[in-house]
């Protein structure tokens, strides 16, 4: 396909995807109600323990304009979630006719894999939101009052999710870089204990808050996750292994005839 060809195209798929998203902020806008119902679950969730604690905290909006600004943020957001099916689909549709056949097969298998990792990461996430807060809202003093903006508010949860979203791709990452043949399952083997400290501390410092449950809820699953993906690993380089012998017994038997 010339340049000016393939410019067009980038075009016209980067149209489709930016109209999807603007669509998807203009629902996000209309069931803001629910959107910001949902996000602040559990910071009401855990009103009643703080309150017991003697703890007086509660969200606020601040500004003249804060609340339509954070009202059209949550809607960006929204929206970029909702229609992030036909965006991605619009940059594999743009990218995939350059692959060939058996990377466009692996590209769709990890694209597939790769949205259920990161939202089952995303609701773990959600549910431990309320822990972290209570354990940070905890450290008010007595006397004091924990007025929480909404922006800050809104900023920890997103945080949180990415984190957890994120943090639950390392399968796919290690598979890929095992199939890419940049690592092997041995190399993946005595990289472990190393791998998992590794895992711990970024644990400790990617969460916001800072009580060892949520870094716990975080370190655990990718600690599990990390050994599945070296598990999949060696079946892999086996299977690599006795292909290459396979293919090896076939060429010294070509030379023979």
């Amino acid at each position: 396909m010339p340049l000016m060809s393939h410019l067009r195209e980038l075009r016209n798929r980067l149209f489709k995807g930016v109209l999807a998203i603007v669509v998807g902020t203009v629902i996000g806008f209309v069931f803001y109600e629910p959107i910001l119902q949902f996000l602040t679950q559990p910071y009401n969730a855990i009103a009643p323990d703080l309150i017991g604690r003697g703890i007086d905290t509660s969200l606020v909006i601040t500004g003249i304009g804060g609340a339509l600004q954070f009202q059209l943020k949550i809607s960006v957001v929204a929206g970029i979630l909702m229609a992030s099916p036909v965006w991605i689909w619009q940059i594999w549709a743009f990218v995939l006719p350059a692959m060939h056949r058996h990377e466009r097969r692996w590209a769709l298998l990890l694209t597939g894999t790769g949205v259920p990792l990161f939202i089952a990461g995303a609701a773990l996430a959600y549910v431990v939101l309320p822990k972290a807060i209570v354990v940070l809202i905890g450290f008010v003093p007595d006397g004091f009052e924990n007025l929480v903006s909404g922006a800050e508010y809104y900023d920890f949860v997103l945080r949180m999710m990415l984190v957890f979203g994120v943090a639950a791709e390392i399968p796919l990452v290690v598979i890929l870089l095992n199939r890419l043949g940049v690592v092997s399952s041995q190399q993946l083997v005595a990289a472990r204990s190393w791998t998992i400290i590794g895992i711990f501390v970024f644990s400790a410092i990617a969460t916001p808050s800072t009580d060892p449950i949520s870094m716990l809820f975080l370190a655990v699953p990718m600690s599990v996750l990390y050994l599945i993906s070296e598990t999949i690993a060696r079946i892999t380089d086996r299977r690599r292994a006795r292909a290459a012998g396979e293919e090896l017994a076939d060429d010294e038997l070509s030379s023979l005839d």
